[in-house]
């Protein structure tokens, strides 16, 4: 109201003079609320990586390689903090020029992030807030995929494939669906926070990372429990807090589509743990705290894509539909497929990512933005929008991750030794033991 009262009371000032230098002045002025909120988001999605989803992570591994899957997460969101400084933010947000790249990529206006705006385009934030909230999601995304690939990834591999697959997998894709890009501009496909950008991207690529290297020793006839469900909890708590930053502080504005976005984040944790835990109780006669972590994070992951575009009842639906759809995909990809998605990125990540960003069309509220005129919405046309918009970013995730992965390991082995994988790679990859009880 505060935005529409200043415009307004421009508009009928516009013939006064001076009024120009007004106008522009009011236009590179940033918004101090909406600037803190996104620093503060910043912050939440950055814990959502350190510490929550090492711990997440590091919890539901052997206590030998606890600590190889924390090392990997920090070293990736290391990496792909700095490549997003020199090249990536301008690759996936630079300045849309008229028929350069065809929409395929951002112009090279902010190498080193250079060049900033005093406010981003169509926010009432500084460029640079904008930045570094994007930062963060170029962070945690590649670490997503590290427990598709635990226990057996040589180390350096997984740094050098990651800090490519930013650069080739998501700072196009975040181009071409949040940066004015082709899927965006042409097809008008829609993503609230993620759901195409993050987790399609993530749990394909990590499925595609699992089937290249191979399944671990003993898959599946050894048992691999989580060494420590209590860090599965505390990590788990972590993100959902976290992923009030990160869906709410993509409204980019401290405003009612936050709170709601917010809102909307909760109900679908709430309802997918809940439902995960009966699912259990049913199929394997107890409700575990892993199932319970599990599903609140597979409720978190679906409703991404449309956390401000639906109202609260549609979350709960979402929610609900999330533990539906997950739960038996792990079956699948373990036991039918034999896939070893170590710790179930793919089913968790990738099918919930897919599943809410069609279930956005499905559930959309038009006047919740994001549609253009909500007397002209078409379920059947934004549907459409979605699958392309899915269908694309799969593909283009599979293809290129598959190339940068054998390309990599010409240089640097995917897998590690035999003997190294037997005893931890805790130890022979980092000479460390998570837990020394001597």
């Amino acid at each position: 109201m505060r935005k529409f009262c200043a415009l307004s009371l421009a508009a009928a000032f516009v013939a006064a003079p001076g009024f120009a230098h007004a106008q522009e002045a009011l236009a590179d002025a940033a918004d101090s609320g909406d600037t803190a909120w996104m620093l503060m988001s910043s912050a939440l999605v950055l814990m959502m990586a350190m510490p929550g989803l090492t711990l997440f992570y590091g919890g539901l591994l052997r206590t030998k390689n606890v600590l190889s899957v924390m090392i990997q997460c920090g070293a990736i969101a290391g990496v792909a903090s700095l490549l997003w400084i020199v090249c990536g933010y301008t690759m996936a947000f630079g300045d849309l020029t008229p028929g350069r790249f065809g929409g395929w990529l951002g112009a090279g206006n902010a190498w080193m992030l250079g060049s900033l705006g005093n406010v981003r385009d169509g926010t009432a934030v500084p460029e640079s807030a904008f930045a570094l909230f994007q930062m963060m999601f170029a962070a945690i995304t590649p670490a997503l995929m590290a427990g598709a690939w635990v226990d057996r990834a040589r180390f350096g591999w997984v740094v050098a494939f990651c800090a490519l697959w930013g650069l080739v997998v998501y700072a196009p894709v975040a181009h071409w669906v949040w940066g004015g890009g082709w899927l965006a501009s042409q097809f008008g496909t829609l993503d609230f926070a993620g759901g195409i950008v993050v987790h399609t991207t993530a749990g394909v690529s990590a499925l595609v990372i699992a089937i290249l290297l191979g399944k671990r020793q003993g898959f599946p006839k050894t048992p691999m429990m989580p060494h420590s469900p209590v860090l599965v909890m505390v990590g788990a708590a972590l993100l959902w807090i976290g992923w009030f930053g990160f869906n709410g502080g993509s409204a980019v504005a401290a405003n009612d589509d936050a709170a709601s976005a917010i809102i909307n984040t909760h109900a679908a944790a709430c309802a997918a743990a809940l439902v995960w835990l009966l699912i259990e109780r049913f199929s394997v006669g107890k409700a575990t705290s892993v199932g319970f972590a599990t599903g609140a994070v597979a409720g978190l992951a679906t409703i991404t894509p449309a956390a401000g575009f639906v109202s609260p009842g549609a979350a709960i639906v979402i929610g609900v539909t999330a533990a539906i759809i997950c739960y038996p995909m792990i079956q699948v990809v373990k036991k039918k497929l034999a896939i070893d998605d170590s710790l179930d990125v793919f089913a968790v990540h990738g099918v919930g990512g897919m599943t809410g960003s069609l279930l956005l069309a499905v559930f959309l509220t038009p006047s919740l933005g994001g549609t253009g005129d909500p007397a002209s919405y078409s379920i059947f046309h934004q549907l459409a929008g979605q699958l392309v918009g899915v269908f694309t970013v799969a593909l283009w995730s599979i293809v290129a991750s598959a190339v940068l992965a054998l390309g990599v390991s010409w240089i640097i082995p995917m897998r590690v030794s035999e003997d190294a994988e037997r005893e931890g790679l805790d130890l022979t990859s980092h000479g460390e033991r998570g837990w020394e009880f001597d």
